[in-house]
C-alpha cells in the first residue's frame, strides 16, 4: 500500500510555469505512475505517465509543455508545467498502479491549478 500526497498547485498567469510534486510513502520503482487532471464539470483525464522503468509518455494536449519525472531516492514524482493555458485549469491527481498487485491502484487527494490573468 502507498499513500500519495500532491503539492504545488496554485494560481498562475497564462504563459507561466509551475511544478507539481507527488510524494509517495513507499518506493515508487514498483509502481507505474501518472498524473491525471479533472477540470470543473469534466471527466478526469490522463495527462502523462512514467513507468516503473522510467519511460514516459504524454497526452497530445501537453506535449512540449509538460514534463513528467521522478526522484526514486526521494520517492517523489514531478510534473513540470510550462506555457500554461486557461484550459489547464484543473485539479491534478497523482496515480500509482502496483506492478505486483493486479488491479491495485492508488490516488492522491489532488492539488488545484488555476490558470487565470
Amino acid at each position: 500500500q502507498v499513500q500519495l500526497v500532491e503539492s504545488g498547485g496554485e494560481l498562475v498567469q497564462p504563459g507561466g510555469s509551475l511544478r507539481l510534486s507527488c510524494a509517495a510513502s513507499a518506493s515508487i520503482i514498483i509502481y507505474n505512475m501518472a498524473w491525471y487532471r479533472q477540470a470543473p464539470g469534466k471527466q478526469r483525464e490522463l495527462v502523462a505517465r512514467i513507468s516503473h522503468s522510467g519511460n514516459t509518455n504524454y497526452e497530445d494536449f501537453v506535449k512540449g509543455r509538460f514534463t513528467i519525472s521522478r526522484d526514486t531516492t526521494e520517492n517523489t514524482m514531478f510534473l513540470q508545467m510550462s506555457d500554461l493555458k486557461p484550459e489547464d485549469t484543473a485539479v491534478y491527481y497523482c496515480n500509482a498502479v502496483s506492478l505486483f498487485q493486479v488491479g491495485r491502484e492508488y490516488w492522491g487527494q489532488g492539488t488545484r491549478v488555476t490558470v487565470s490573468p
